[in-house]
């Protein structure tokens, strides 16, 4: 008689068991709403979160202890150099006046750091409005990649403030000049990565495209911009951090108000307390802003996963 070959029944592992694949996972999943059919993403413990924000402030905290005693020591190093105590005492007294129409260099302080923020908020404009529409046009057309992508390489490298002496000269006055020296220093960052995120569309989403038959603008709207959020938002943020570096240079050189315009004549007068507190300041501003970007990328980046 044929042999005949009995195979054991196997008992499928119960789902977030040991034997499945679900078991594996530890702690929440990410599940599909039924209703709206969106990803959910798991919630993450408030322990966990509260454990996280409690370990990067320590970090920070550790990280300027040590700028702390490093200036410290440069303060008992050299002469004239004031430390960190008397250096708050007198950015704190500077804050206090912040808003005073008048004063040793000029306005208070915090006039002077909203004079130099409405030039970076000019030239970043100025630069956003230009660059991200001729990043788009360098990442989606080969031929202008091509004819423009050299001259891009060529005027990127060169330092924002040896086109000051140009544009002073073309505009006459140091104002619209500061403002056109913020422009070129911020344009690049846009424009190279709008271009590098609108040209570097998945293969899947392009042919998406071609099978329906999308005009060149539906294309752009539905496929090319999504993708190519996050690299501009990056792009933005890059700029934002330059624009904020070169205003003070620019107010050096040439302007009646500003930080930088408070630096160098705290520096002719004052004395070195009054640099350090600008520059203080200068550096919280900056954090402030390279903080508002952060928080634009992730918004941006978490509908783009959702969508």
């Amino acid at each position: 008689p044929p042999m005949t070959i009995t195979e054991p029944a196997v008992t499928p592992a119960p789902l977030g068991g040991p034997g499945s694949a679900a078991g594996i996972v530890d702690g929440p999943r990410s599940t599909i709403d039924p209703a709206t059919d969106v990803l959910v993403e798991p919630d993450v413990p408030v322990q966990g979160r509260a454990r996280a924000r409690a370990e990067r402030l320590g970090y920070g905290l550790i990280g300027f202890a040590i700028l702390g005693l490093a200036w410290q020591f440069a303060s008992t190093r050299a002469e004239g150099l004031p430390g960190p105590m008397p250096t708050f005492d007198v950015l704190r007294t500077l804050l206090a006046d912040g808003f005073a129409p008048d004063g040793p260099a000029g306005k208070g302080i915090l006039l002077q750091l909203s004079d130099s923020l409405a030039r970076v908020a000019k030239g970043f404009a100025m630069a956003a409005v230009i660059g991200v529409p001729v990043g788009f046009a360098l990442g989606t057309s080969k031929r202008l990649h091509q004819i423009f992508d050299p001259l891009v390489q060529l005027l990127k490298p060169i330092s924002p403030l040896a086109w000051f002496p140009i544009c002073l000269t073309i505009l006459v006055k140091t104002e619209p000049a500061a403002v056109w020296v913020i422009f070129l220093a911020a344009l690049w960052p846009v424009v190279i990565n709008t271009a590098a995120g609108a040209g570097s569309v998945p293969t899947d989403q392009a042919d998406v495209a071609r099978v329906f038959r999308f005009s060149p603008y539906t294309r752009i709207r539905e496929i090319v911009v999504p993708h190519a959020m996050p690299s501009i938002i990056t792009g933005l943020r890059l700029s934002m951090g330059v624009a904020w570096m070169v205003i003070v240079a620019a107010e050096m050189l040439a302007a009646s108000s500003g930080i930088g315009f408070y630096i160098w004549q705290s520096y002719n007068g004052q004395g070195l307390a009054y640099v350090l507190s600008a520059v203080i300041l200068i550096g919280g501003t900056g954090v402030i802003l390279d903080l508002a970007f952060q928080a634009l990328g992730r918004l941006v980046t978490h509908t783009e996963a959702r969508s």
